[in-house]
């Protein structure tokens, strides 16, 4: 394919883009490019973006990854001449990642890894885009008793008739998936494996672990911890993980990268903290491992 003109600024799609590291990606590209936020708001929240619906060079598009992506007949985009333009980066986050509601996801979510994954491809095929898949620790599956860090060449073990296993599974063959686009079609398609991510717009009530925690010592609620005392896990602010993605985009590197805090932190003492800086009554019970909340490795 010729390369296509630019006016002024790089269309730049966000798949997933309502939702917590999505928004935070959309407001840093806001920045210098023009950008189509694509989300069907399952797991993500229009309020995530309210502030950047006015800015001409946003657009929302209300969308559900697993279905065909048609960009250029899309009314609302026809300020970004994408059909000269065409889209030149592309950043998949779009998938189902509620913890609460997994199991109620668990079909949208094995249909976003494999369906949603293809149709992003071949997008990035049609446009010759530079593509980055946002992927997961979970790849590695459970992290293993010498409590060793994680690197990238480790092939991991997975569970994949699990009750997880749509999210897990179907994160390595998303994987998979890309690897065999970039060798056929010769795409720019990196990957970035997340560890443990938070920050604001984290939602408060989706059983995640940090605003689990906050919560019930707020109210002074019994705090809940899903292991033992030694439970120790890394936690990266979501704006590192930001600053790291957009640069890496135009790198001539593929990865996979690991991406996340390569300090692991006790858990008990990290609630311990969030008891002492609310001043709060609660108190800290630990209780089994539950889906979701299992012991994901650390980077190296």
């Amino acid at each position: 394919m010729s390369e296509r003109a630019i006016f002024n600024k790089k269309n730049v799609l966000v798949t997933g883009g309502a939702g917590f590291i999505g928004s935070h990606l959309c407001d840093e590209l806001i920045k210098d490019n023009k950008v189509i936020c694509l989300d069907n708001l399952s797991t993500g929240d229009e309020r995530n973006i309210d502030h950047l619906l006015a800015d001409e060079n946003f657009q929302f598009i209300k969308h559900d990854i697993t279905k065909p992506i048609d960009l250029e007949n899309d009314p609302s985009l026809q300020k970004f001449k994408i059909q000269f333009q065409g889209v030149q980066e592309i950043y998949h986050l779009a998938c189902p990642t509620s913890p609460k509601d997994f199991k109620k996801n668990k079909i949208a979510t094995i249909a976003a890894n494999s369906y949603g994954v293809k149709n992003v491809l071949d997008l990035a095929v049609k446009y010759s885009a530079q593509l980055l898949h946002f992927s997961s620790s979970v790849v590695y599956g459970p992290r293993k008793k010498d409590n060793k860090k994680i690197i990238e060449d480790n092939i991991g073990v997975v569970d994949f008739l699990s009750e997880r296993s749509s999210y897990d599974e179907g994160k390595r063959f998303a994987e998979t998936m890309v690897g065999s686009y970039r060798t056929h079609y010769n795409l720019d398609a990196k990957i970035a494996r997340l560890f443990r991510v938070y920050g604001p717009r984290m939602k408060l009530n989706d059983s995640r672990m940090l605003p689990n925690f906050v919560n019930d010592a707020l109210e002074g609620k019994e705090i809940n911890i899903y292991g033992s005392k030694n439970f120790s896990s890394s936690f990266c602010y979501v704006s590192d993980i930001v600053d790291f993605c957009t640069q890496i985009m135009n790198t001539n590197k593929t990865g996979p990268y690991n991406v996340g805090s390569d300090v692991d932190v006790n858990v008990t003492k990290l609630v311990q903290k969030i008891i002492k800086m609310v001043e709060s009554s609660s108190k800290i019970k630990y209780q089994e491992e539950r889906l979701f909340m299992s012991q994901l490795p650390s980077p190296s």
